[in-house]
């Protein structure tokens, strides 16, 4: 542990700054660096993790409770793929007019996608009913 007025003159003599790395620390952490070098490596390290960061995207698939099964394959091949890319997948199930009265139906294609996306995917927000719509999300396992 040195003190501060040596610290600063062991940085003059170098012709370097002195740098507080962590002030939350006790006794406060400092070093001896160039300060601009300093600012270099740091405003890299932010640039590399930024880049190595994986945006994840709501991808949102429709469907409607008299889907014929040919479509709805279509849809559960195409939400495999968006899971498979690394993105969630929001499954948003429309009731209009007269197919309110069939809400069973809607719960049963729910239930039949939990079922089938099972090996590739968890549930992440079950199915709820949200005024005429059903919705539910599914993620990456």
């Amino acid at each position: 542990m040195v003190s501060i007025k040596e610290a600063l003159k062991r940085a003059d003599e170098a012709g370097l700054d002195l740098i507080e790395i962590s002030p939350n620390a006790n006794p406060p952490v400092c070093k001896i660096l160039d300060l601009g070098k300093y600012r270099y490596e740091q405003q890299k390290r932010k640039a590399e993790a930024r880049k190595n960061q994986k945006v994840v995207e709501i991808k949102e698939i429709k469907l409607s409770p008299n889907i014929d099964t040919h479509d709805y394959e279509v849809k559960l091949r195409s939400a495999k793929r968006f899971i498979e890319d690394g993105n969630k997948v929001k499954f948003t199930l429309r009731f209009r007019g007269r197919e309110m009265a069939y809400m069973e139906q809607g719960e049963e294609i729910m239930a039949r996608i939990v079922e089938d996306s099972d090996l590739y995917a968890k549930i992440e927000q079950t199915a709820k009913l949200e005024g005429k719509q059903i919705t539910m999300v599914i993620a990456p396992k």
